[in-house]
C-alpha cells in the first residue's frame, strides 16, 4: 500500500506564491508518474501538472509559466511551486501517483488533498 501525503496549502494574496509538497511512502514499488490535480468548488477535478519517470513534464494551459513541478526520485517526493497566483487557482490540490509493484501490479493512489485559497 502506498500513501501520499500533501502539505503546503494555505491562504495567499493574488500575485503571491505557495509551494506544495507530496511524499509517497510504502515499499516494493517504482513510480511511473506523479501529478497534481485540483478541484474547485462546483467544478470537476482537473490535471494541473504531471511529471513522468522519463522526466517529461506537462502542464495545464492555465498554469503554464506560473507553476513548476519537480520531483526527488530518491526520496519519492514531489513539489509544485506556484507563483503569480490568481483567485481562480483556488481549489483543493491533490497529489496523484501511478506505481508499479515489483510483482507487476500497477495501481493509482491519491492523497487527501490540501486547500489553496487565493484571496485578498
Amino acid at each position: 500500500q502506498v500513501q501520499l501525503v500533501e502539505s503546503g496549502g494555505g491562504l495567499v494574496q493574488p500575485g503571491g506564491s505557495l509551494r506544495l509538497s507530496c511524499a509517497a511512502s510504502g515499499s516494493d514499488f517504482s513510480i511511473n508518474f506523479m501529478a497534481w490535480y485540483r478541484q474547485a468548488p462546483g467544478k470537476e477535478r482537473e490535471l494541473v501538472a504531471i511529471i513522468r519517470s522519463s522526466s517529461t513534464i506537462d502542464y495545464a494551459d492555465s498554469v503554464k509559466g506560473r507553476f513548476t513541478i519537480s520531483r526527488n526520485n530518491g526520496e519519492n517526493t514531489m513539489a509544485l511551486q506556484m507563483n503569480s497566483l490568481k483567485p481562480e487557482d483556488t481549489a483543493v490540490y491533490y497529489c496523484n501517483a501511478r506505481v508499479t509493484y515489483w510483482h507487476g501490479t500497477t495501481m493509482d493512489y491519491w492523497g487527501k488533498g490540501t486547500l489553496v485559497t487565493v484571496s485578498s
